[in-house]
Parts: structure tokens; C-alpha cells; sequence
């Protein structure tokens, strides 16, 4: 049997397991182990997977992750994320569709805190879907504003995806939090547009509100304060080179349990919570990142990888063309799997195709620029039909909301989303003028 058949077999076992309901990481894992066996022997398996866990586990860099994780669990049992609510809501809560544009534009920043889709979508979730109710919202737009919020968990750094990128295409994280940096504040932008087109429609769908007193804003304005001086301080000094991601994450996390402490909003038991929820997060994470490792060295032995490189090579296709085509299986492949599963599978195949064609950029460029462009799809992949993570997440907290309801509420954002990834995929400078002025 060639390596391509052993290869997809493999593939569609996994598959199969994780329809069985099987963790990802764990199928992952398993159909690994098994066809690594199968290629080799199994004496050479069990010492090859002795040793993997403790070199891949024993990288400083993935130190980066349990750090901004519990940075994010912090400001969310520390109230940072009502607190960043309340203020975007006092400034732009007065237009039609602003307290759905509140919800956009605080999960902006308390993405550059949290770094997880599906953390910050459970967070304004319980945090803001009472407001939006209280103001006689459209349902479908205030759960599909909730779940296409969660997405910005991701798109604006720091972000977990982009951190796991890095390491496994081997680039600079810094310099990925800078290319994603522009596209992640255009996604809040396109968002809002898709606000201000849906009330356009259905003006019943977002009543206006009265305007908050000029008190009443200036105080909200106030508790976000020290939110935006740890964001500022965290990133600011991985961006300026002050200290390494993983430093920063380090002084971001400490920042930001001395805000909540000085608050007052955050109890003994709200920090073993965030302890709790950072071990269960990390935990699964690295399930993930272990079953990747060891499912990809075993499509390695396939040598599947090197042959689907020959045959997108040989196909005659121009390079923006074979860009297209991963970006749709991309997109295609989130509706149905888990975001971090789906990177980690694919960029064996696919990175190594796209770094050999030419755009008119430096390898390394390109492949900073397809981290970009793969995070989009892996935000869409979140919010769009038939899985949807975040609108999942949103469904079990508003559960008397039909989940085809929300599905609805959210494809006005995703249309957002497919011309913003379009617009990336013309204009790679978009991506890279951070990076060629700070880096």
C-alpha cells in the first residue's frame, strides 16, 4: 500500500473517531500512534514517543500560553470584561445598533488580554447577553454579535492560534503579533459596519437607548484605566523588544491580578477558578499539540506531505490560485473541526506548498502573511455553520434562542469576513507594513 493511501486512511480514521465523539487530541493520538506503528514497528514507536512529550513540553515558548490564559481568566473573574461593556457602551451606546458595537469593540480589547475564542465568547456571553435583552435586542443579533465577538479573542493579539503558528512553522511570534494586528482591528471595523447594515434593515432589531449621563461616562471610563495601561505596558514592551513574549505574558499576568486585587473584584475563589480554568485550558491545548505531533510524524513517514507538495506543484495552477483553493479547504475544514486541531494538521502539508510559490515576497514574508490569512479562516471556521464553536458556546447560555436563530445573527458578520479576507489576499501589505517598520 503506497504512503498516500496509508496517509489518507489515517486521516479518515481520526476523522471517524472524533465523529464517535473522541477528544480531539486524544483521536489524533491514537490514529497516530496506530499508523506510526503500522509504518515502522512498535518497538521504534515506544521510544519514539518516550522522548517526544518531554522535547516538545520542555519548550520555553510554549510557556507563552498557560500565561496569557490565566491573564484572560483573571480580567474575566476580576469584571474586567462588564467594566470594558459599560464604557464602550457610554460612548457609542446612544446611535442605533451601539450597545451591539459595544459588545465589538470591548471584545477588541479584551482579546489583547485573553488570546481564546471560545473564553472570550462564554465571557461577554454571561457578561452582556442580559443587557442586550434588557434593551429589547433582536435575539439572533444579540447572540450572533456575542458569538462573532469571541472570534476577536483570536484576531487581536496576543492569541493562542497565533502563538502555536509560530512555533510550528518555526517564526518570530513577535512579528506575528504585529501582521495580525492591522487585520484584527479591521475585523472590528467590518463588524461594526455589519452592525450598522442589520439595524439599517430592521431598525425594530436594535432599539435606541437614552444617553448616559456625562457622569455616569466619565466614571465608567475610569475602571477601564488600568485595564488599558497592562494592555498597553504587556504589548507594548513585547513590540518594542523591552522583553520576549513570553516575559510579557509574564508581566501582563502579574499586572492584571494586581488591577483586580486593587479593585476589589476579584474573591479567593475567583482566583482558584482562574487557576482551575488555565490547568484545564493548558491541559487540553497540549493533549492537542502532543496528538498533532505525533499524528504529523507519522503523515511524515507516509511522506503524504512531500506528495501533495508535487502534486499542487505539477497542477499548472498560478500561485494566487493555489492559495484560493487552501483557503477554501480551510474554510471548509473549520465548519466541521477545532480550530487548533485543524492548523496543526494542515500546515505539514500545506506550509511547505505555499512558502515554494511566488508572490512577489520574501519566504519569510509569505509566511507571516499565511499565518494572517489562516487565522481569518480559522475565525470563520468559529462562527459559520454547521459547528461553529462560539455559537455553540452562545447557545448553551442563551438557551431559550434557537441555535438556527443565532446562525442566522451571524452571517451578516461572516459576509464581513469573507470580504476582509479577500481584501487581505490582494494586499498582502496590510499584513506586512508592521512588520517591515517595527521589526
Amino acid at each position: 500500500m503506497s504512503g498516500l493511501a496509508v496517509g489518507g486512511i489515517g486521516f479518515a480514521g481520526m476523522l471517524a473517531l472524533i465523529a464517535l465523539r473522541m477528544p480531539v487530541g486524544l483521536a489524533m493520538l491514537v490514529a497516530g500512534s496506530l499508523g506510526y506503528a503500522y509504518m515502522t514497528s512498535w518497538d521504534i514507536f515506544l521510544n519514539f514517543i518516550k522522548s517526544t512529550p518531554y522535547h516538545l513540553f520542555s519548550n520555553y515558548t510554549l510557556s507563552v500560553i498557560p500565561l496569557f490564559v490565566l491573564m484572560g481568566a483573571l480580567a474575566e473573574r476580576g469584571g474586567q470584561s462588564a467594566n470594558l461593556f459599560r464604557a464602550a457602551a457610554a460612548l457609542v451606546g446612544r446611535v442605533r445598533g451601539g450597545l451591539a458595537m459595544a459588545v465589538i469593540w470591548a471584545a477588541t480589547v479584551f482579546g489583547a488580554i485573553c488570546g481564546s475564542s471560545v473564553a472570550t465568547t462564554a465571557t461577554f456571553g454571561r457578561a452582556v447577553l442580559p443587557e442586550l435583552r434588557r434593551y429589547r435586542y433582536e435575539p439572533g443579533l444579540a447572540t450572533g454579535t456575542i458569538a462573532i465577538s469571541g472570534v476577536l479573542g483570536i484576531l487581536i493579539p496576543p492569541s493562542i492560534i497565533i502563538v502555536v503558528y509560530a512555533i510550528t512553522t518555526e517564526q518570530n511570534i513577535v512579528k506575528l503579533f504585529l501582521a495580525a494586528l492591522i487585520p484584527g482591528i479591521l475585523a472590528t471595523l467590518f463588524y461594526c459596519g455589519a452592525v450598522i447594515w442589520t439595524v439599517r434593515r430592521n431598525p425594530e432589531s436594535a432599539p435606541l437607548q437614552e444617553p448616559a449621563p456625562r457622569g455616569t461616562r466619565r466614571a465608567t471610563l475610569r475602571r477601564v484605566w488600568p485595564l488599558v495601561l497592562v494592555i498597553v505596558g504587556a504589548l507594548g514592551g513585547i513590540y518594542g523588544g523591552v522583553f520576549t513574549a513570553t516575559e510579557g505574558a509574564a508581566v501582563g499576568t502579574v499586572a492584571m491580578l494586581l488591577v483586580a486585587l486593587a479593585q476589589r473584584e476579584l474573591s479567593w475563589a475567583g482566583f482558584a477558578t482562574s487557576l482551575s480554568n488555565t490547568a484545564e485550558t493548558t491541559a487540553m491545548i497540549f493533549l492537542i499539540l502532543l496528538g498533532a505531533a505525533v499524528f504529523n510524524a507519522f503523515l511524515g513517514l507516509t511522506q503524504m506531505p512531500e506528495q501533495v507538495a508535487q502534486l499542487v506543484a505539477g497542477s499548472g495552477l498560478p500561485a494566487y490560485g493555489v492559495l484560493v483553493a487552501l483557503l477554501v479547504i480551510y474554510i471548509l475544514l473549520g465548519a466541521v473541526m477545532d480550530e487548533l486541531a485543524m492548523i496543526l494538521l494542515t500546515l505539514p502539508i500545506f506550509f511547505p506548498v505555499v512558502v515554494a510559490l511566488d508572490f512577489g515576497l520574501r519566504p519569510d514574508e509569505v509566511a507571516i502573511w499565511f499565518g494572517v490569512l489562516v487565522l481569518v479562516v480559522v475565525g470563520i471556521g468559529l462562527a459559520a455553520p454547521p459547528i461553529g464553536m462560539n455559537v455553540f458556546v452562545v447557545s448553551a447560555i442563551a438557551a431559550d434562542v434557537p441555535i438556527a436563530t443565532t446562525y442566522r445573527g451571524v452571517l451578516p458578520f461572516i459576509a464581513a469576513d469573507i470580504i476582509r479576507l479577500a481584501i487581505l489576499v490582494a494586499f498582502p501589505w496590510l499584513s506586512l507594513v508592521l512588520v517591515r517598520w517595527l521589526a
